[in-house]
C-alpha cells in the first residue's frame, strides 16, 4: 500500500490545462477559466463549465482567466484551479500527495517560477518540478532531445509563443514572445470593430479564427457569417467575413512570430543551424494550427516546417514523458 503516490504532469496553459497521469496518459483537458461571483468572491465553476459562462452571465458573475501570457496573473484562482483539477484526477481524499511536474514558458523569471511551484504545493502536490515548455513540446512531438543534434521547436499556445533550439536535452538559445492564440483572437475582435463597427466577444473571434483564419492572403477562401452588436445602432447585426480579411487582421502578430523565429536562428551556432536545415522546424501548440502558418514560416526562413502530430497535446505528452523518465 505504501509508496502509492501518483505522478502527475500539468500543462498549465493560458487557454487550456491538460493533465497527464503517469501510466495513463492525458486524462483531462479543460479551459483555464474560473467563474466567480463578484459580490461574494465565491468560485462558482472551473474549467469547461466556467468557459460556458464567458460573455453569457449576469453582471455579478465574471469569468476569470487566472493565467495571462503563460504566467500567473491571479494567484489564488490559479491555486484553486490546480487544486480542482488535481482532485478530479487524484480523487478527493489525497491519501497520498501526488508528485507534480508543471510546464512553464521559457521567459518566466524566478519569482514567477516560484509562484507556480507554491500554487501547486498549496493545492496538494508533494513535490513540484518544473519543465520548460519548448523541451516538453519537443519531447511530445517525438524529437529525441538527448542527442547532440540541433532541433528547433516553435510552440504557440494561448498566451505565449516559445521558440527554442534544443540540443543535448537543453535549450541552446530561445525566445519567448507574448503573442499567441489569444492575441490572434483579440486582433480579429479589433479588426471587426474597426472595419464593421461591430462588437463581438472572445468566443466569436475564436470561432472566426478556427473557421476562416489564415496566415497569409490566398491561403484559403472560405467565408463565415458573424453575429455581433452594431456599435452605432446598438442592435444585433450579421456580417460576412472572408479568410483574406482575417489574414490581414493577423498580419502584425504573425510578423512578430516570424521575426522571433529568425532572430533565434541568427543566434544559433552554425553546426546546430545545419541540423535544423536538415530536420526542419517543428510547430506545436494550439496557435500553430492556424491555417497556412507552417507554409508562412517555411517561406520566410527557407527551412522545411511541419506541424506536429497532435499540436494541442504535445506539451502535456512531453511533460508526461519527462515524468516517466524521472526517478520516483
Amino acid at each position: 500500500m505504501f509508496g502509492m503516490s501518483m505522478s502527475v504532469g500539468i500543462d498549465l496553459g493560458t487557454a487550456n490545462i491538460l493533465v497527464y497521469v503517469k501510466g495513463k496518459g492525458i486524462v483531462l483537458r479543460e479551459p483555464s477559466v474560473v467563474a466567480v461571483d463578484k459580490d461574494t468572491d465565491k468560485i462558482l465553476a472551473i474549467g469547461e463549465e466556467a468557459r460556458e459562462m464567458i460573455g453569457r452571465t449576469p453582471g455579478n458573475i465574471v469569468a476569470i482567466r487566472p493565467l495571462r501570457d503563460g504566467v500567473i496573473a491571479d494567484y489564488d484562482m490559479t491555486e484553486a484551479m490546480i487544486r480542482h483539477f488535481l482532485e478530479k484526477v487524484v480523487g478527493r481524499s489525497f491519501l497520498f500527495r501526488p508528485r507534480v511536474m508543471i510546464c512553464v514558458p521559457t521567459g518566466v523569471n524566478a519569482v514567477e517560477k516560484r509562484a507556480v511551484q507554491e500554487a501547486a504545493e498549496q493545492a496538494g502536490a508533494k513535490k513540484t518540478e518544473l519543465i520548460e515548455e519548448p523541451i516538453a513540446a519537443a519531447l511530445g512531438a517525438g524529437i529525441d532531445i538527448s542527442e547532440p543534434v540541433g532541433s528547433m521547436v516553435v510552440d504557440i499556445g494561448g498566451g505565449t509563443c516559445d521558440v527554442a533550439v534544443i540540443s543535448l536535452g537543453g535549450i541552446v538559445c530561445g525566445e519567448s514572445l507574448r503573442v499567441a492564440g489569444d492575441k490572434f483572437d483579440s486582433d480579429i475582435e479589433f479588426y471587426i470593430k474597426r472595419e464593421y463597427n461591430l462588437m463581438i466577444g472572445e468566443r466569436t473571434s475564436e470561432k472566426i479564427k478556427l473557421t476562416v483564419g489564415s496566415a497569409y492572403p490566398g491561403a484559403r477562401n472560405e467565408t463565415v457569417s458573424v453575429r455581433g452588436r452594431d456599435i452605432l445602432s446598438g442592435l444585433p447585426k450579421v456580417i460576412t467575413v472572408g479568410a483574406d480579411e482575417i489574414a490581414s487582421a493577423l498580419h502584425d502578430s504573425l510578423e512578430s512570430i516570424v521575426t522571433c523565429v529568425k532572430s533565434v536562428l541568427e543566434r544559433t551556432p552554425p553546426e546546430l543551424a545545419a541540423d535544423i536545415m536538415d530536420h526542419g522546424i517543428v510547430l506545436t501548440g494550439g496557435g500553430a494550427m492556424l491555417h497556412g502558418l507552417s507554409d508562412l514560416i517555411r517561406k520566410e526562413t527557407n527551412i522545411p516546417t511541419m506541424l506536429a502530430d497532435d499540436p494541442l497535446s504535445c506539451v502535456a505528452i512531453g511533460t508526461g514523458k519527462a515524468l516517466e523518465s524521472m526517478k520516483s
